[in-house]
């Protein structure tokens, strides 16, 4: 299992930072997530429990295909998504820090295959830091776009 958690304090007040994740993740993941090259809601409607969508990303030039589903979704609280064939679960926990947003990205993997183990060591580098690059990429664009929104 590789297992990797990021967090980051974001200055926006969490309603805020919940609803760019959340409730804009169709067109915001690509944007923070820039690995994700093209993303397709297989359910209709906003997220909820149940909500599926496809991924087409390109890791370290590595073309991946994968389904998620949404597993959990607590309001202003988390989310957090499940890979339908693809042993892999994401997290997003969201907690109020006076007028900021404290993020935490998770992602865990649950089994490598079998040619990829001797890579153990690579693939643990690369899970973390690219946890620590979601939340950094994320608390960039929402804190350009949504202080932006407050002095129009």
């Amino acid at each position: 299992m590789v297992k990797s958690q990021s967090s980051i304090l974001i200055r926006c007040p969490l309603p805020d930072v919940y609803c760019f994740v959340v409730t804009d993740f169709v067109r915001n993941y690509p944007r923070w997530s820039p690995e994700v090259k093209q993303l397709k809601p297989l359910s209709k409607g906003p997220l909820a429990l149940g909500w599926t969508a496809r991924q087409v990303r390109v890791d370290q030039g590595r073309r991946t295909e994968a389904d998620f589903r949404v597993i959990a979704l607590d309001p202003e609280r988390r989310v957090c998504f499940k890979g339908i064939k693809d042993p892999f679960v994401i997290n997003y926990f969201f907690e109020p820090n006076g007028e900021s947003t404290q993020l935490t990205f998770s992602f865990e993997l649950a089994r490598l295959s079998l040619a990829m183990r001797p890579f153990e060591k690579l693939i643990r580098f690369a899970v973390q830091d690219g946890t620590e690059r979601v939340v950094r990429d994320l608390k960039a664009l929402a804190e350009r776009e949504l202080g932006q929104q407050k002095t129009n």
